[in-house]
């Protein structure tokens, strides 16, 4: 027999899924005569029709979440004009400084890729960082001065 139609109909009066929906063998009868959604309650009071229970996760499992870039939903435009305005005043301060002769081309160089690689979070930290390079760079050059000098010396 089928009581497929009478699964949908305890479903919609129960307010389940149709496949938690279980009916007793030995009320098979009266699950017949039931017409409306109240028969239907008064079976499940009865104990002739159950619900079964929710089968969930036995585990907790973190899933992979896929970070991909079609994935993330944060806006770029924000980030990269940030980044553009920066790069372009560290440029022309760079600039600036190459014209009035204050670095050299090498330095010049270097902080060219540096300001690309965002290591300089503002002006202020990209002109303390010139200072430190020129310094290092005077005190490497004296040391080059003074090992040339003793080679030099030896010959």
């Amino acid at each position: 027999m089928n009581l497929r139609k009478k699964k949908e109909l305890a479903a919609k009066a129960l307010k389940v899924g149709k496949h938690r929906i279980c009916f007793n063998q030995e009320g098979l009868s009266e699950i017949k005569e039931a017409i409306t959604k109240q028969d239907i309650k008064t079976l499940h009071e009865e104990g002739i029709i159950t619900i079964k229970n929710v089968h969930g996760r036995k585990r907790i499992v973190k899933r992979h979440s896929r970070r991909g870039p079609g994935k993330i939903k944060m806006k770029v435009r924000h980030r990269k004009q940030d980044y553009v305005k920066m790069t372009r005043k560290l440029r022309r301060h760079l600039k600036s400084l190459r014209t009035s002769k204050d670095i050299d081309r090498e330095l010049y160089y270097s902080l060219r890729k540096k300001i690309k690689m965002k290591a300089f979070k503002n002006i202020n930290h990209f002109k303390e960082s010139i200072d430190i390079m020129k310094k290092t760079d005077k005190v490497v050059d004296k040391a080059k001065t003074k090992q040339t000098k003793k080679i030099r010396e030896k010959k």
